[in-house]
């Protein structure tokens, strides 16, 4: 962990209310915004807990808290914006297409004020489905379409390259991206990526009828593949599970994504593995987080330092959604030990600047997680 508290809490101040270049490039089309300047003035919350030498407690309580609203809403007005656009330009080349919001926005574990958004462009004129679901046992489903997903949506993608070309000229199109074509700047308030794809019906949603349970299929554009994603149960699990706790669950994930971000390791864990770690916390202790942000610190350290010690246990926690294990790779427990060494630093950080009478006394891990755990700041 970078040793420069102050630097530490200009990155967080600069992710929340954005970089002035940042900013004006996404934002000044707006003329209902506030100014940079105003904005930048403003003193969130966070920013007056503790005292002024409480720097590394302010960062910890800081990094965990949601984005402004005001701000969240603007990403998913822009995301709805390039949704309409899509929508009317798909209608006229005789494409049926329907556009859902995918990743940390809607979630609302996102950490910077100018986030990317996510929409899923899916084409409802084609879709597959498992043979072994109830419905397609009871002939429920029509006779098989002869296209194939990998020209379904090859075809579905060169139609949002040139459409978001047309709807949106000043903007930049960048047509390079594997699964997503990412359109910035110009009128846009924030950059989004369309990710084309289509529906894929799992045995589960044949029996329940639940979107959670209905899966999308897009395309790798380098290499032709497809693959099976289960947004939306990600999300309904994941922010069931946190709602059930009163929000702690969502600071945790928060608080992981901004240590990331501000450490100079090697840390490249995604967002969605990330939330799927912290996703097997223990509950009843984020549960206290709706009392005391520092006890989501408290856990989150205990946590991920559990994980990295059984990797036995840690072999077999699945992604919420349950489609596949975590750690996949090996890559990945090599990446949670450096941010499980990162959270350690901070919990002692703010372990010494709360009990600086105890720093002579020897105190193990364990106990000082325990003080910053009951801590009211």
């Amino acid at each position: 962990m970078a040793s420069d508290i102050n630097s530490r809490l200009s990155q967080l101040r600069a992710r929340r209310k954005g970089e002035p270049s940042v900013v004006n490039l996404f934002e000044s089309a707006s003329s209902s915004n506030r100014s940079f300047a105003a904005d930048a003035a403003e003193v969130e919350d966070w920013e007056r807990r503790g005292s002024s030498s409480q720097r590394w407690t302010r960062y910890a309580i800081g990094a965990m808290q949601a984005v402004g609203k005001k701000y969240t809403e603007v990403s998913e007005q822009t995301g709805e914006r390039v949704a309409n656009q899509l929508r009317d330009r798909f209608a006229r080349a005789g494409i049926n297409a329907e556009f859902w919001l995918q990743g940390s926005v809607p979630l609302d574990v996102h950490i910077k004020r100018v986030s990317d958004v996510d929409v899923l462009a899916i084409t409802k004129d084609f879709y597959t489905y498992n043979t072994a679901g109830v419905h397609a046992v009871r002939g429920g489903y029509t006779n098989p379409s002869q296209r194939t997903s990998s020209g379904v949506l090859s075809s579905l993608r060169q139609q949002a390259e040139s459409d978001l070309d047309d709807a949106f000229p000043t903007a930049k199109v960048d047509k390079t991206g594997a699964k997503a074509v990412k359109v910035s700047g110009g009128s846009l308030q924030r950059s989004v990526d369309v990710v084309p794809a289509h529906w894929y019906d799992t045995k589960e949603y044949q029996a329940s009828g639940r979107q959670a349970h209905r899966a999308v299929t897009i395309y790798n554009k380098k290499n032709g593949e497809t693959i099976d994603n289960l947004p939306f149960l990600h999300i309904e699990r994941v922010g069931s599970r946190c709602d059930n706790i009163n929000g702690g669950l969502r600071k945790a994930i928060r608080l992981c994504k901004s240590v990331k971000a501000d450490s100079d390791r090697d840390i490249q864990l995604s967002s969605y593995d990330i939330a799927a770690i912290m996703y097997h916390a223990d509950m009843s202790a984020l549960r206290l987080g709706q009392y005391s942000d520092l006890a989501v610190l408290a856990e989150t350290q205990r946590h991920l330092d559990a994980v990295y010690r059984d990797p036995v246990a840690a072999g077999r926690l699945q992604v919420p959604d349950g489609s596949r294990v975590i750690f996949d790779t090996a890559e990945k427990r090599d990446w949670l030990l450096q941010i499980s060494i990162e959270m350690d630093e901070l919990l002692k950080s703010v372990y010494q600047e709360n009990f600086p009478s105890l720093l002579m006394s020897g105190l193990s891990q364990g106990t000082q997680r325990d003080l910053v755990k009951a801590l009211h700041v």
